[in-house]
């Protein structure tokens, strides 16, 4: 009966450890990839990857955005790095704060050495304003960005300030009258942040008129801007992503229930060619 108590007990204390074991061993499998990567670039390697987070033991999933945190996390990695080494940065979020994305942004726009951002699936919103500051965009194949229009809550600030246009004012309540004045503001800051940025790579006017395009509205905020719709616009695209990136985002995995909702066979497939008769 002891050994039966202390097998129990044991069982219990495993139980408890194999996660944070897992997890240590998952942070050294990153920081190998990350070193691994940066010494066939010669560059400083920085991530902001936003993934679903299990919190602690209960399991729940927590969205991740970009915000202040990350802002000073990743001004921070810039800081450290000499101005002559160049600066890679492994962009996957849905966007976030407009303060932290901005901050990021300007600070990579004044590094002196060359910025790549790499996007192997998506750079949304804040996520896009940040690659706008980069020398060169690598992007997967299918992976895409998106408008910079800024949102106000759940709305779109380019949507409250239509209700100004289509009701008399003295029908719009005070709340509405506060955050189209809010809006308007918005759409302007954004816009200013975009075109500073474009201006890295296109000429004042080509900057103006794609910063407009990109910032007041004319997609829906989740409107998906593919590699070659990017390029099209002037951006300094490449879709020639390093296989190392792909094996780094496998070490972000997204926490999963029981059953998964994607399954395949992990190996390359190739077309076999007609076999000799």
């Amino acid at each position: 009966m002891e050994i039966l108590n202390n097998l129990f007990w044991l069982f219990l204390l495993l139980s408890f450890l194999s996660p944070l074991f897992q997890r240590q061993m998952l942070e050294l499998a990153r920081a190998r990839s990350l070193q691994a990567l940066e010494r066939r670039r010669n560059s400083r390697l920085i991530t902001l990857i936003h993934r679903q987070e299990a919190i602690a033991l209960l399991g729940l999933p927590l969205s991740r955005y970009i915000d202040i945190d990350d802002s000073e996390q990743v001004l921070r990695a810039i800081r450290l790095t000499d101005p002559q080494v160049p600066i890679d940065l492994v962009l996957h979020t849905p966007g976030g704060l407009v303060l932290a994305a901005e901050q990021i942004a300007e600070a990579l726009l004044r590094h002196p050495a060359k910025v790549t951002v790499f996007v192997p699936h998506y750079a949304m919103s804040g996520g896009t304003l940040i690659a706008l500051a980069a020398d060169e965009i690598v992007m997967d194949a299918n992976a895409v960005l998106g408008p910079v229009d800024p949102q106000l809550g759940q709305y779109p600030a380019v949507s409250i300030l239509k209700v100004l246009e289509q009701k008399p004012i003295d029908k719009i309540d005070d709340e509405t009258l506060i955050m189209a004045d809010q809006a308007r503001k918005a759409l302007l800051q954004v816009k200013a942040t975009a075109r500073n940025l474009l201006q890295k790579h296109l000429d004042e006017t080509q900057a103006e008129a794609l910063a407009h395009k990109l910032s007041q509205g004319t997609w829906t905020h989740d409107y998906p801007i593919s590699a070659e719709e990017a390029k099209s616009m002037g951006l300094p695209i490449s879709t020639e992503m390093p296989a190392e990136v792909y094996n780094l985002m496998e070490l972000y995995p997204q926490p999963r229930g029981n059953r998964p909702s994607v399954q395949y066979v992990p190996l390359p497939y190739r077309r076999e060619g007609p076999k000799p008769r």
